[in-house]
C-alpha cells in the first residue's frame, strides 16, 4: 500500500485484492481476495449490487472511470471512489473496509491525511454512502468526508503536542 500511495499509482483489480486480503487478513478462509461467487446483498441498503458474474465488467468500469478521474479533487474521486467499489459488493465480507482503505489510500496519494470518520457520524456515514449508491449523486458523502479530514490533522495535532492553529492553514490539494 505504501508504494501505491508513494508512487501515485492507478488503482488495479490486483491492488483491491490484496488490500482485500489485508482487511481479512486475521480470517483463514476461502474468502479473503475472492470474488463474490453468489449474490449479496447489502444489509439496510435500498443500494442493489450487480450480479455476481458481472463483477469482472464492474471492476474494470470502476477502474476505467478511476483511470479518468484525475482532475476531479481529490476528496470528491476518494468518495466516489469508495462508493462505487461499494456498491459493486465484489466480496463476500469486507467491503465496507476494503472502500474505506481505498479512500483512504486515495487520500494520501493527494497528501491528505486518512480520514477518520467518527462514531457520531456513523449513521450520517452509512446514509450518505447508500444514498450516492442509489442516486449516483456523491455530493454528501464528499461532504461528510471534506469535513473528516480537519478532524484528522486534528488528530495528529494532539498526538504531537501540537495546537490545531499551529498545523497547516488549509489542506492540500
Amino acid at each position: 500500500m505504501e508504494e501505491i500511495i508513494a508512487n501515485n499509482e492507478l488503482i488495479s483489480t490486483w491492488q483491491i485484492r490484496n488490500i482485500h486480503n489485508a482487511v481479512l487478513k486475521r480470517r483463514v478462509d476461502e474468502e479473503a481476495c475472492r470474488y463474490c461467487h453468489v449474490n449479496v446483498a447489502i444489509v439496510d441498503a435500498r443500494t442493489t449490487s450487480p450480479d455476481f458474474r458481472d463483477l469482472p465488467a464492474e471492476l474494470a468500469a470502476l477502474l476505467v472511470w478511476h483511470a479518468g478521474a484525475g482532475n476531479m479533487h481529490p476528496i470528491e474521486r476518494a468518495a466516489e471512489l469508495h462508493t462505487r467499489l461499494v456498491r459493486i459488493h465484489p466480496f463476500v465480507d469486507g467491503n465496507g473496509r476494503t472502500g474505506r482503505l481505498l479512500l483512504n489510500i486515495e487520500l494520501m496519494k493527494s497528501s491528505y491525511p486518512p480520514a477518520v470518520i467518527c462514531n457520531e457520524d456513523r449513521a450520517a456515514y452509512y446514509d450518505s454512502l447508500d444514498d450516492a449508491g442509489v442516486s449516483n449523486n456523491h455530493a454528501c458523502i464528499a461532504r461528510l468526508i471534506a469535513d473528516s479530514v480537519p478532524r484528522s490533522f486534528d488528530l495528529y495535532f494532539d498526538a504531537l503536542g501540537l495546537a490545531a492553529d499551529q498545523g497547516p492553514s488549509s489542506a492540500p490539494r
